[in-house]
């Protein structure tokens, strides 16, 4: 028996990313790549942050904890994924199953409420410049990662505990490449008119109101970009704006394609190419985006190397 009370499923055996013998090689080496850059990029940025005290601003600190929940999202799933490219027979056990679902779910929510903190901030920094000390204290941050976490965890109990109430009979087959809500979905022998509720409820609050927030805050910037005087001002603060909305689009839009939309055999491989927007590439390209291209974040780099050189 498996550790849920009518579950005869122990153990789940993952698809992966494809079938084809041939891309296996081709695709780890890929996805290995990807995921060195992803904890270098996250490990620098969170070490930079934490060395460098002028970058101890309410932006860097909602970066900081970005790149933790990217670093962590990353360790999620990816090593299993990379693991799965070279084994015969992905297996992974029932609780194995779960907790992946549950800590997916929890960082997948965080980076959702993370970028629409940022999102936030740009908008008081721009529209609201006299009252940003004010408007962005270390109280009012703390409490907007507070609560970003605390939506995360509700959401996650709630995805984790709906699919723990399920029975898997015999197919144990998962048409992805980690524990996913709708390809267990599709595997249960009970009704899941629940937990398809409660997918469209949670993944709609936690994405369509960050999104809704984003855009507004968006609207309300570029209003305020349009009214500077200045062409040097105005291409900073697009230039600002740019970088975080292609992470946005990314994040949101794989999210959105992947889950509000009917589930069906061809939805879920067109869902497996979408889910590795959100799961591998965005948390690569964070990094990239919001300190590569920073001016702030290139001198703190120096001046650590600097440091350590001497």
């Amino acid at each position: 028996m498996a550790p849920g009370n009518d579950s005869f499923v122990t153990e789940f055996i993952l698809v992966g990313l494809t079938d084809h013998p041939d891309l296996q090689v081709p695709l780890f080496f890929l996805f290995l790549v990807m995921y060195m850059v992803t904890v270098l990029g996250n490990l620098g940025l969170i070490t930079l942050i934490g060395l460098n005290s002028h970058l101890h601003t309410p932006m860097y600190f909602f970066l900081f904890n970005l790149s933790f929940i990217d670093l962590c999202f990353s360790l999620v799933f990816t090593p299993k994924m990379l693991m799965n490219f070279v084994s015969k027979k992905n297996i992974i056990s029932y609780m194995g199953c779960m907790t992946q679902l549950y800590f997916f779910c929890f960082f997948a929510i965080s980076e959702c409420y993370m970028l629409t903190s940022m999102a936030y901030d740009r908008y008081v920094a721009i529209c609201k410049p006299l009252l940003y000390n004010i408007a962005m204290s270390p109280a009012v941050c703390s409490r907007l990662v507070f609560g970003s976490y605390s939506m995360a965890f509700s959401g996650s109990m709630a995805h984790t505990g709906c699919m723990l109430r399920l029975s898997f009979c015999d197919a144990n087959t998962i048409n992805h490449y980690f524990c996913d809500i709708l390809p267990l979905l599709q595997l249960s022998c009970t009704s899941t008119y629940i937990n398809e509720m409660v997918v469209f409820i949670v993944v709609g609050i936690n994405i369509i109101v960050p999104s809704l927030t984003i855009f507004v805050s968006y609207a309300l910037i570029l209003s305020s970009i349009f009214r500077i005087s200045s062409t040097e001002g105005k291409s900073k603060a697009f230039s600002t704006c740019i970088s975080h909305i292609i992470a946005v689009s990314l994040f949101f839009g794989s999210g959105l394609f992947m889950y509000l939309k009917p589930s069906s055999a061809e939805s879920m491989d067109e869902g497996k190419i979408s889910s590795v927007f959100y799961t591998n590439v965005v948390s690569m390209m964070n990094p990239l985006i919001y300190s590569l291209r920073n001016k702030d974040v290139k001198i703190a780099l120096r001046k650590t190397l600097k440091r350590r050189k001497f």
